[in-house]
């Protein structure tokens, strides 16, 4: 599959910068940021709800099925917490954001997440769960994964210029 512009994955924890990295990301290329989460619901792919967690349970096929086409035009920034369900086919690079437990929890508290999904977001980023799935999911492939931290302006800036200057050297093929 050939594109004319690549497809980024931006994966990590509920709280790492996801959404604020592919908006400054979008801003600098010509890339369209989807955030994946925000289409779960509008279009509610998911069949099932956490009242626990007050969120819902996606279900891969419906949000793959949605994805799929507008991926393999490219040129997307897919900003989600989950990798696993995607097709190596359809990216071009990985980007697991990570933060300091300390950054994260505030982050989250601010977000006015309830305690509970405080605590276990925390423990997700402890067990590095995302960058654990993704590398599981893509590990026969030759897609590159980069771990990058996001803690502060600076973390950020420095993954911004690296993953704009893949944009920029992108060639399909």
């Amino acid at each position: 599959m050939s594109r004319s512009k690549p497809n980024i994955l931006v994966t990590g924890t509920p709280g790492v910068g996801k959404t604020t990295f592919c908006e400054a990301l979008a801003g600098s290329t010509e890339l369209e940021h989807l955030e994946v989460s925000k289409m779960v619901r509008e279009k509610r792919l998911y069949k099932e709800w956490d009242d626990e967690l007050d969120c819902s349970i996606f279900d891969e096929e419906m949000v793959f099925d949605a994805l799929e086409p507008l991926l393999e035009e490219g040129g997307r920034l897919v900003d989600f917490h989950s990798s696993a369900f995607l097709d190596e086919g359809l990216l071009d690079l990985v980007v697991v954001l990570r933060a300091d437990t300390s950054t994260l929890y505030d982050r989250l508290e601010r977000r006015h997440y309830p305690e509970s999904k405080v605590k276990q977001n925390v423990e997700a980023e402890i067990f590095q769960t995302c960058l654990d799935e993704a590398r599981e999911a893509f590990e026969d492939t030759d897609l590159k994964i980069w771990e990058l931290p996001n803690d502060t302006e600076e973390h950020m800036q420095e993954a911004l210029e690296r993953v704009q200057e893949f944009v920029q050297s992108y060639l399909p093929g």
